[in-house]
């Protein structure tokens, strides 16, 4: 009883561990970078092959005493949780990053806050911008005549530093299965072919320290910048379900795909700002009402960009100073 109560604190202590860096001043300059547990599961609900929510698995301890338990996936966590092991508790991949962005893009703030940013279809916002790196969002949506906006979701991230660009983007899909992949990655412009398989890893030959690596075999991947960003990225589709309950508009040609995402920075200006960016600044003042069922952070036309890659929102801070080479040279 008491190794089973260690190991659960332990479990615990670790997401506690993640989750409070992200958040602290000291997350902002280089420093390891978080990794899940060498011994981990991960459930996907409605993935062929593996779609029951509660599952019997080989959880077994470091010394193998404990041969298996049975692991619930939370109906919070709709498409994908990850199962510690041995204390088999789960979790969804919205509670390891602060910084995280799922569904109809929620965003847990640098502070700690969560908040909504519904910003518009088919259209582009910078949610990060710093000096030496901008991030842009590309959202789709679907409009419901009884509301006043657009339901959206986050369909890519256009990412720059130095003078480089990095796509990555969920591909459209009409009849979702998650045993197909559909991420689409690119490097300047170049394909970036990662094999389906998990644990499967790219590397940059141009820029040292910039890898992709595969979180599943499919739809899952985390990107790293050493000393720069770790992002943790997921393809999910609407389901039929929440289309139902919500009156998204998913049809048979158009399962909505977007990306679920995790945002890790490490050395961020004082300076930085756009939507997520601007919530690490050290006189960030959350203006939102946090213990609303859904606080909004508004001031679109502010991150509007004009493209994926554009760094001309009204808040652009991107090559504000001499030194962007040095995000390169960071990482060697």
């Amino acid at each position: 009883m008491a190794r089973t109560f260690m190991a659960v604190a332990a479990a615990a202590l670790l997401l506690v561990v993640v989750c409070a860096a992200a958040v602290s001043e000291a997350a902002q300059s280089p420093a390891p970078q978080p990794r899940l547990p060498p011994n981990f599961h991960t459930i996907k609900p409605g993935s062929s092959g593996f779609g029951k929510r509660d599952q019997e698995l080989s959880c077994a301890d470091t010394k193998g005493k404990m041969k298996g338990c049975m692991a619930q996936c939370d109906k919070r966590c709709p498409n994908e949780c990850i199962v510690m092991c041995p204390s088999c508790k789960t979790f969804c991949m919205c509670d390891f990053y602060p910084g995280m962005s799922c569904g109809d893009p929620r965003f847990t703030g640098g502070d700690g806050n969560n908040f909504y940013f519904h910003g518009k279809k088919d259209q582009d916002f910078c949610i990060v911008s710093d000096a030496d790196l901008h991030i842009n969002a590309h959202f789709i949506g679907k409009r419901n005549p009884t509301m006043s906006r657009d339901f959206t979701w986050i369909k890519a991230l256009g990412i720059r530093f130095a003078d480089h660009r990095l796509y990555m983007g969920a591909l459209k899909t009409a009849k979702w299965n998650s045993d197909v992949d559909r991420i689409e990655l690119a490097f300047d412009g170049a394909p970036v072919d990662v094999p389906a398989q998990l644990g499967a890893r790219w590397e940059s030959a141009a820029v040292p320290g910039l890898t992709v690596t595969r979180t599943a075999a499919t739809n899952g991947v985390r990107v790293q910048l050493a000393g720069v960003f770790d992002i943790m990225a997921n393809v999910v589709p609407i389901t039929e379900q929440d289309s139902r309950i919500h009156n998204y508009g998913v049809t048979e040609e158009d399962s909505l795909a977007h990306l679920d995402l995790g945002f890790k920075f490490y050395d961020l200006s004082d300076d930085v700002h756009g939507v997520l960016g601007q919530t690490y600044r050290s006189d960030y003042i959350n203006k939102l009402s946090v213990s609303a069922n859904m606080p909004v952070m508004g001031g679109a036309p502010s991150y509007v960009a004009s493209d994926i890659f554009s760094t001309d929102c009204a808040v652009a801070r991107f090559g504000r100073r001499a030194g962007i080479s040095m995000v390169t040279a960071m990482a060697s």
